[in-house]
């Protein structure tokens, strides 16, 4: 007859111990209970976990296809004489192995306003041809359109500066530059009234109220800049390799050039958003690692209360090791479906987070997630495979971890002990 001692580890009468365990008889209904909120701390803080780091990749990622798809991932200024030579320098750069665009712009301030209202708006002068390669203005023309743009002299605005001012593709907006003409009284501003050929919607609410698209010769003539331009915007194939593409493009230009990447001039704001998506990683482990404590308590308070049935499963010649691992698979069973059901939960929301923000904003009649505060029009979220991944594993690890102690305690336990008092 085989001893008990030699059942291999995980036989089935330690799972159907463990399943027992979990299932708790009418006096024992407060461990149950603590099993419960167990369940359900582990599963909301890994819902809550992978739901707000992909909302924040989301933020990340569409804020940087917002800039970059508007503004160049390098930005070519003049040095030591102005950018007379824009067409051959523009020329040579677009030719570039993985450049993707070269842009000569004018640019400034001016303000804007109509009959209604007026606003601050950041004028840019460009060519027909490059702002149709621009895809995030050219796909998204709700009034008007940009054929002819060149021709006339007509603006494309956003269409929040187009609500603000009550204006449609048709209208007219007056354009007013502090710098126009030198006269012997000074410097007069430019005043200059152009019709709106057509509004864009970007999608980031910035963008989308400030900017005011105009044929570059029309720029050049109303900033005074006849012949030359403000600078070049290049658009390259793979941003995150623009310090490969500087060199390139410092070799291609062919004249002394000052060029400023994406990353320097969005650095204070990228480096924001890191720092605050790292601290809310740090503060809803938390919230993971106190549900993981609870997986403790209540299985601490399991072992005190089943001392008689460990005493018993003891002298009837169950091994420490036996009895460890019942205990470690009932508190494991709590943190993995936990752990399972949180991850399924997080994907739904992720999923459909966009409308869960509509039904809320519905239900509670409030604007949740302004775009004036959080400058996109849509709440996005962008699961990450691996970052998710090691959130599942850590809650795992950490279900695991909070069985050791009293699963050690319940093996440890001496059955005379146990015995002596029931």
């Amino acid at each position: 007859m085989t001893a008990p001692t030699d059942v291999h580890p995980f036989a089935p009468f330690e799972w159907l111990l463990s399943l027992r365990y979990l299932r708790a008889r009418r006096q024992e209904g407060f461990i149950s209970v603590n099993a419960g909120f167990s369940f359900l701390g582990i599963m909301l803080g890994v819902a809550t976990l992978i739901i707000v780091m992909a909302v924040m990749n989301g933020f990340r990622k569409e804020l940087l296809d917002k800039i970059l798809g508007l503004n160049g991932h390098l930005l070519i200024q003049p040095l030591e004489s102005p950018l007379t030579d824009w067409r051959e320098v523009a020329d040579r750069v677009g030719k570039v192995e993985g450049i993707r665009l070269a842009a000569p712009i004018v640019e400034g301030q001016a303000l804007a306003s109509s009959p209604f209202s007026a606003a601050g708006v950041l004028l840019r002068g460009v060519l027909a041809a490059d702002l149709g390669k621009l895809p995030s203005v050219a796909n998204n023309i709700r009034q008007g359109t940009l054929d002819g743009f060149d021709e006339g002299q007509g603006v494309a605005i956003g269409r929040r500066l187009a609500d603000q001012l009550s204006l449609r593709a048709g209208d007219s907006v007056t354009l007013v530059a502090p710098r126009g003409a030198v006269t012997p009284m000074g410097t007069t501003p430019r005043i200059k009234t152009y019709k709106v050929a057509a509004v864009f919607e970007v999608g980031m609410s910035e963008y989308d109220a400030a900017f005011v698209f105009m044929p570059l010769v029309e720029s050049q003539a109303y900033f005074n800049r006849a012949g030359d331009v403000t600078a070049i915007e290049v658009y390259t194939d793979n941003p995150d390799r623009i310090e490969h593409y500087r060199r390139l493009v410092s070799d291609a230009a062919g004249r002394p050039i000052y060029m400023v990447d994406w990353r320097q001039r969005n650095a204070t704001f990228f480096s924001a958003l890191q720092v605050e998506r790292n601290v809310m990683f740090m503060i809803l482990t938390i919230i993971v690692i106190v549900a993981a404590f609870n997986i403790t308590s209540g299985l601490i308070m399991l072992v005190k209360d089943k001392g008689r049935d460990i005493g018993i499963l003891r002298t009837m010649g169950v091994t420490q090791g036996a009895i460890m691992r019942v205990f470690m698979v009932t508190g494991a069973s709590v943190g993995i479906v936990g752990t399972l059901v949180g991850f399924i939960l997080a994907l739904v929301i992720c999923l459909n987070i966009e409308s869960i923000r509509r039904f809320v904003s519905w239900v509670t009649n409030t604007e949740l997630f302004s775009p004036e505060l959080y400058f996109l029009s849509k709440l996005p979220a962008d699961v990450d495979g691996g970052e998710t991944a090691a959130v599942v594993v850590m809650a795992l690890a950490l279900s695991l971890l909070a069985t050791l102690y009293p699963a050690w305690r319940a093996a440890r336990l001496d059955p005379v002990e146990a015995l002596r008092y029931e």
